[in-house]
């Protein structure tokens, strides 16, 4: 994404990471890139003071603690686009996620924050190919339209799956939808995608059956 950002906008970027993992050049963009226990004490201190250098796009290597997820939606709130990292199984983990590291009189007005700054959830897996060497991504893509900002804001989050399932003009896919596309493409083995898949029952029946 920010190698994207950095070929196409002349914008300035600023990345928080813990450790730094890939060095980025200047193209169009100006990035600053910043190492946890090097440059600066948390991410929590860097995102504040970050805040205060007008970048366009701060990038959280990860959303650890409820310190750090608090800020990282005061810098989207402020107009900034943010991209954070969090370590769930799915787009539906995560935002329950982000909610449940707030007390629970917090929550509300988090899940609000939350449906109006967020934009979207992309959850990857990343899977050995059925064929050579290397890894192929099996991508969740979660879409935050109005349908689901609704859902957030009014604590609906088990209907999040469905949304995903039906959103493909959005640009949206399950991971199930994911995996069966590199099935069907030939670039997975049917064993581990149906090992992997939320519906595995469902999931083996429809490659059977080839839909």
């Amino acid at each position: 994404m920010l190698d994207i950002i950095n070929n196409e906008k002349a914008v300035h970027v600023i990345t928080i990471e813990d450790p730094i993992e890939y060095l980025h050049s200047d193209r169009k963009s100006a990035i600053e890139q910043r190492e946890v226990g090097t440059d600066t004490l948390s991410f929590t201190d860097s995102l504040k003071y970050a805040l205060h250098q007008d970048p366009d796009v701060i990038l959280v290597g990860e959303m650890r603690d409820l310190e750090t997820i608090a800020a990282t939606i005061t810098a989207a709130e402020a107009g900034h686009l943010v991209l954070a990292t969090l370590h769930t199984r799915d787009a539906a983990q995560a935002v329950d996620r982000i909610v449940d590291v707030f007390p629970p009189l917090q929550q509300s007005q988090i899940r609000l924050q939350l449906s109006l700054s967020l934009e979207a959830v992309v959850t990857q897996n990343l899977l050995p190919r059925k064929y050579g060497e290397g890894r192929m991504p099996a991508v969740e893509i979660l879409v935050a339209t109005p349908a689901v900002r609704n859902l957030i804001r009014n604590a609906e989050i088990h209907q999040l799956y469905l949304v995903m399932e039906t959103g493909a003009k959005f640009g949206m896919q399950t991971m199930d939808q994911a995996l069966k596309d590199l099935v069907r493409r030939g670039h997975i083995d049917p064993s581990l995608a149906s090992r992997l898949a939320r519906q595995a029952k469902d999931f083996r029946g429809s490659l059977k059956s080839g839909l």
